[in-house]
């Protein structure tokens, strides 16, 4: 397969003016209305050659400006046949836009709605997690530029919602995740309905053997562009990991964001049910935080998205699969409460941060199991990483089983002194209650569960059952148990 490779550094040598591309001027509108001026390596490099109507392999990390390297050309070419007619058969699917995740589908059509509105070109997004009738009335109305996430086009398209028989251009984005998230099958045969004779541009932030095989499939003498090495860090992120012990890793966070003054961050956990309790845990210690993971609806990501995006939630807790793609400007942080079991999301994960040439810091959170997995990042990177102790003000809390049997033990010695003694020298039960309950500081704080840690469990005795009055009562149990253990009939062998 011929192929043609153009590289470019991170710091912009080859970027131009977007005043010098020969786009129509709705686009340039808009760009300009954007604040677009300079563009980026991927974008310098990408518009041309998209242009010329070539296949495209581009390797980029995220936050480098793919979205308007693709949409821009596609819209401009898609121009040269625009149509102004209200007939839906006048604006059939032409350009298609694959995406792995809901958010970045959503963001990609809000960009490329952006790009287009001083044209007549329609667009609109489709993904799961929401009702399809409304995605229907949009899809009949008639769009030219369909994004959308695999498993939700594979449902309009059998529902017989939308064609694909006139498609010019189809984008697969994030090709890398899409694959790892297992939508092989689901691209294979999405792109068994596309017309043989089309443009395919594929984005990857890296270039694996997978993707390299899908390349040599579907895509016809392409023009390879890399504007980084393969799994290179932007050079905008400053990385910094510090050894933390597992119970820690929360204090240590407040502990950055109060010392670098930080006001929003992202925080990525391997789990999600460690992203669910570690957003409860950071809500209790007065931090406004949302979580972001795959068991949260559509709804409510967005909302959380939203809120994030309008400074309404200072930590967006997330998971990998949640959080792949996001683009969301002037993050100033990622933290890495667990480091990735896959050394590849350690490169996605901190390019949340540090996007366009700003500059961004990583944080990982290192524990005593974490030491193959950090070899694993130094190995992808070629880094050598360098573990920093932290200083944390606070003073370790004990451990909860710990502090709550000091905390009954003192509370039951005040107790017993204080209340008054039985006819059998005990001390009333009800007493002894009130005055642990009211006594005790461990029960005079809201329940808190950590990690690692369970919840103290409580002494209080159970009433003992009465004693039997007759000897009967307790014959009658034994006859009951024995009549268990008697020989199997006949009858009941059959």
């Amino acid at each position: 397969m011929a192929r043609f490779l153009l590289q470019c550094d991170n710091h912009g040598l080859m970027t131009q003016a977007y005043s010098t591309l020969a786009l129509a001027e709705p686009l340039k509108r808009a760009v300009a209305e954007m604040g677009y001026e300079t563009m980026t390596p991927i974008q310098a490099q990408a518009i041309p050659v998209v242009l010329t109507g070539k296949d495209v392999m581009g390797a980029a990390q995220t936050g480098t400006g793919k979205t308007a390297a693709f949409s821009l050309p596609l819209l401009q070419r898609l121009l040269k046949h625009e149509n102004s007619s209200a007939s839906p058969a006048r604006h059939p699917v032409r350009a298609l836009v694959l995406l792995p995740t809901r958010e970045l589908a959503d963001q990609v059509a809000q960009q490329i709605a952006l790009y287009a509105k001083y044209t007549k070109l329609r667009s609109t997004v489709v993904f799961g997690g929401m009702d399809m009738k409304p995605q229907t009335l949009e899809l009949k109305k008639g769009v030219e530029v369909l994004v959308a996430t695999p498993g939700r086009l594979l449902d309009h398209i059998e529902a017989k919602n939308t064609v694909l028989n006139q498609v010019e251009y189809v984008v697969l984005d994030e090709a890398d995740r899409m694959l790892d998230i297992g939508f092989l099958p689901d691209l294979q045969r999405i792109l068994s309905y596309l017309p043989k004779q089309r443009t395919t541009l594929l984005f990857s932030a890296t270039f694996s053997p997978e993707i390299k095989r899908l390349a040599g499939s579907y895509l016809q003498d392409p023009v390879v562009i890399e504007v980084a090495r393969p799994n290179e860090t932007a050079s905008t992120v400053e990385q910094r990991f510090f050894r933390v012990d597992g119970d820690d890793k929360r204090r240590a966070i407040r502990k950055v964001l109060k010392d670098r003054d930080l006001r929003q961050a992202f925080i990525f956990v391997n789990s999600k049910l460690g992203c669910a309790r570690l957003a409860r845990a950071l809500e209790r210690d007065g931090l406004k935080t949302a979580a972001l993971h795959g068991d949260k609806s559509q709804d409510e990501r967005l909302k959380a998205l939203e809120a994030f995006k309008a400074g309404e939630v200072d930590l967006l807790v997330c998971t990998d699969v949640a959080a792949r793609g996001l683009d969301i400007k002037d993050v100033p942080a990622v933290f890495n409460h667990d480091v990735p079991f896959n050394a590849e999301d350690y490169v996605h994960r901190i390019g949340r941060t540090g996007r366009a040439g700003a500059s961004g810091l990583a944080v990982t959170l290192v524990a005593g199991s974490d030491t193959r997995l950090v070899a694993d990042i130094e190995k992808l990177t070629k880094k050598k990483i360098e573990l920093e102790p932290i200083e944390l003000e606070e003073e370790r809390p004990r451990g909860r089983f710990e502090e709550g049997r000091r905390a009954r033990r003192e509370g039951k010695g005040a107790a017993a002194s204080a209340a008054p003694r039985s006819s059998h020298g005990r001390s009333g039960g009800s007493s002894h209650r009130s005055a642990s309950a009211s006594r005790d500081p461990f029960f005079e704080r809201p329940y808190e569960p950590s990690d690692g840690a369970q919840a103290a469990p409580t002494w209080e005795a159970a009433p003992r059952p009465a004693a039997r009055s007759s000897l009967s009562a307790n014959i009658k149990p034994r006859r009951k148990v024995a009549a268990l253990f008697k020989a199997p009939t006949a009858a009941s062998d059959a």
